[in-house]
């Protein structure tokens, strides 16, 4: 039996709890190597200055944007493999394979042009002080215009998610994000005879793992064989395979980039009380990553065997998958929020943390925590309306968790009390009002599509 025989059939009859586990512990533990980029990046950035902190929380708006775009068309893609590959329909999954690493390096050409030229604007509209600006487009210039070396690798690990593969993409991140956790002090500091670089040294370091964890996926892709062919021999665009690659894409971006409209509405209305008011934002996102990246992991492992039984017409394992999914992510959320409640002040103090910063930061953890919860199980429904190619609800879902409800609710309680704290319980509100939208979806398709589908 071929390797492309064996990954299909595993999806449509193995165990559920043991094929959940297998696909997406690669996953999960190389995303909590990426949470852990994330800490010890800005743990270096944090020993530079305040002020440096500042300004890379301040770019992260940007830093989504960039990720929201690979992410999103490489959802897209892995969607339509795996129902491809469900339906038998072979050479049309190959197909979506090669057209989503041009539309890949298509992307980054773009982000590219817009890192050269445009990114100070960005900076000056929520900082006056001109060393966080400097020091902001410094960072972000560089993510942004060496970034095809991260849109390629994401776009591979995804392609190779879609049929089942789980181990080469968690080595591909594995590979990124340690390089780039080794080059940070290298760079920022300036050892080895190298001048100390600071924040530019960080991105650097950024784009030198993106690049190298690239290289390296290429050859694998290039040398080993898989179950899905990637090939540019005789290649013609086509435009229908790029409509449905974006039919659950576009919705994809947008919900990710939703997340940049949020934060850089959040640190608008929080730069109002104190720049270390943003700051606690930024660093709350890179303390949730160690949360939120393992369920996201997760979601890597549900999506193609969601795809794949929902392509197979198989309602019994797409219902497994979802309510096993959702009972892992209650676990990992679970554990997140005792972590949140109990030691607030040991987890911002990783960012040698100002007393400023502790007295605003402890609270807003304990507060924002309180919606981990409501999150798993959104995260997870999201996913099963990726799966199935309904990408529109998971949108939005997404508007009303971090644009429609968060903002406005955030705005309303800044306005009404004056207060920062207050600021924080929008979190929880939007949290809550999203599940409810997630429900009412679920219903929905449940109804329209998936009570039709073979009861296998």
């Amino acid at each position: 039996m071929s390797a492309d025989a064996q990954s299909q059939n595993r999806m449509g009859t193995a165990k559920m709890l043991p094929l959940i586990f297998s696909m997406a512990l690669p996953a999960m533990f190389s995303m909590l190597v990426q949470a852990l980029y994330n800490i010890v990046d800005s743990y270096f950035v944090s020993e530079v200055s305040q002020k440096a902190l500042a300004a890379v929380s301040l770019a992260f708006p940007i830093q989504n944007l960039l990720i929201a775009f690979g992410v999103g068309t490489s959802v897209g893609v892995t969607s339509l493999i795996s129902r491809r590959l469900g339906q038998g329909r072979y050479e049309e999954a190959c197909s979506a394979a090669s057209h989503g690493i041009l539309l890949g390096l298509a992307t980054s050409l773009a982000f590219a042009v817009y890192g050269g030229f445009f990114t100070r604007p960005f900076f000056q509209m929520f900082e006056s002080d001109p060393e966080i600006v400097q020091m902001g487009v410094e960072y972000i210039s560089v993510c942004c215009v060496f970034s095809f070396g991260s849109f390629v690798v994401m776009m591979l690990e995804k392609i190779l998610q879609a049929t089942g593969n789980m181990f080469w993409p968690m080595i591909f991140q594995l590979v990124g994000a340690l390089i780039n956790i080794c080059l940070d002090p290298v760079f920022i500091f300036g050892w080895f005879g190298l001048p100390a670089m600071g924040v530019t040294g960080a991105a650097i370091a950024t784009v030198g793992g993106q690049i190298l964890s690239m290289v390296f996926a290429v050859v694998v892709i290039v040398l080993r064989p898989h179950a899905i062919r990637i090939s540019f021999k005789g290649f013609r665009p086509s435009w229908e395979t790029i409509k449905n690659i974006y039919a659950v894409g576009l919705p994809a971006i947008v919900m990710q980039a939703i997340g940049t409209a949020m934060t850089m509405a959040m640190n608008a209305i929080l730069s109002g009380f104190s720049t270390a008011a943003y700051t606690v934002f930024g660093l709350y996102f890179k303390l949730q990553s160690f949360v939120f990246m393992p369920v996201f992991g997760l979601t890597q492992g549900l999506l193609p065997i969601m795809g794949y039984n929902y392509g197979a017409k198989n309602k019994k394992r797409l219902l497994s998958a979802l309510c096993q999914g959702c009972g892992i992510a209650l676990v990992i959320m679970t554990a997140g929020m005792l972590g949140f409640l109990l030691l607030p002040d040991k987890l911002l103090g990783i960012f040698n943390a100002s007393p400023e910063l502790l007295e605003i930061g402890v609270p807003a953890l304990r507060i924002i925590c309180t919606c981990f919860l409501f999150a798993a199980l959104g995260i997870v429904s999201s996913t099963l309306f990726q799966a199935v190619g309904r990408g529109t609800y998971s949108l939005v879902v997404s508007l009303m968790r971090q644009l429609v409800v968060l903002v406005p609710a955030a705005w309303v309680l800044a306005q009404l009390t004056g207060q920062v704290g207050a600021v924080w319980w929008a979190f929880p509100v939007a949290e809550i009002f999203s599940l409810a939208a997630s429900l009412v979806f679920y219903q929905r398709l449940y109804r329209r599509e998936i009570q039709a589908l073979g009861a296998k």
